[in-house]
């Protein structure tokens, strides 16, 4: 394992319901009180136990990745990516939300049924070592305004940014959800517009919505994540048609339709 990367064990202790498809699990255990987050979207990987054991079972060596890829898969455990909501070290306890869309993976298959008690593990960076790796959220110091956009699974980090924020700054933020039902109380000091798009079986939302918007004047920052195609799709828009920058473009594909992503 690498040195800024740690393997800590933990359990679930609260599980909170925050939308019909949107759940919240604290973790805690005494090994989180060394994970650090670097960025409010921060990534971490949680690995759930096969069905029949009671705790994940991983790799404890220098090269997780190569280790665990190495396992045979009747053992090694079911592993996704996430975000770090909320970090409490001084507690020992994290918070990630979990999009739950049926019994289609490992991570909404697990999260349907996890009750308090329930073991995982967390990757996550280890407080004793630098650099801090696994967050993207990086606006340069002049920059005027943000553009933030992204699906369910960007939910968590969207929100995170928007909290951050300082009053004054001008926010362009575009969430796609399944339903009304999704929609969340969105917390900011910050000058925020914030547009909720309810897909309905519709695709293409996000780069329509944004396509409509008149940009604020100024350097803009742009954070984009979700489906892999919608993203990407987004960014080329942004780039060829409103003339922004690459450099100041952050995208990331969390998932793409008809494939699982680790």
């Amino acid at each position: 394992m690498s040195q800024s990367y740690t393997l800590f064990r933990a359990e679930v202790v609260a599980v909170r319901q925050l939308t019909p498809h949107l759940r919240r699990f604290t973790l805690a255990g005494p090994d989180l009180a060394r994970c650090v987050s670097g960025g409010f979207d921060q990534r971490i990987k949680l690995f759930f136990p096969l069905p029949g054991q009671t705790e994940p079972v991983v790799p404890d060596g220098e090269d997780w990745y190569a280790e665990y890829r190495a396992m045979p898969l009747d053992e090694r455990a079911f592993m996704r990516t996430y975000t770090i909501r909320y970090l409490r070290p001084e507690v020992g306890e994290l918070d990630v939300d979990i999009v739950l869309h049926g019994d289609t993976g490992p991570g909404s298959t697990w999260a349907g049924a996890a009750r308090p008690g329930d073991r995982v593990a967390v990757l996550g960076p280890n407080a004793g070592h630098t650099p801090i790796l696994g967050y993207e959220f990086k606006p340069p110091e002049d920059t005027d305004w943000l553009l933030l956009a992204g699906d369910d699974t960007a939910l968590p980090a969207i929100c995170a940014i928007l909290e951050a924020q300082p009053a004054g700054r001008e926010v362009l933020a575009f969430a796609e959800v399944g339903s009304a039902a999704e929609m969340l109380p969105v917390e900011s000091a910050a000058d925020v517009r914030m547009t909720w798009l309810c897909r309905g079986g519709r695709s293409g939302l996000l780069r329509e919505a944004v396509r409509r918007t008149e940009f604020p004047d100024g350097k803009p920052y742009v954070w984009i994540a979700g489906e892999s195609s919608a993203v990407t799709d987004l960014r080329r828009y942004l780039v060829n048609e409103r003339e922004i920058e690459k450099e100041l473009i952050y995208f990331a594909g969390y998932w793409l339709l008809g494939s699982a992503l680790e």
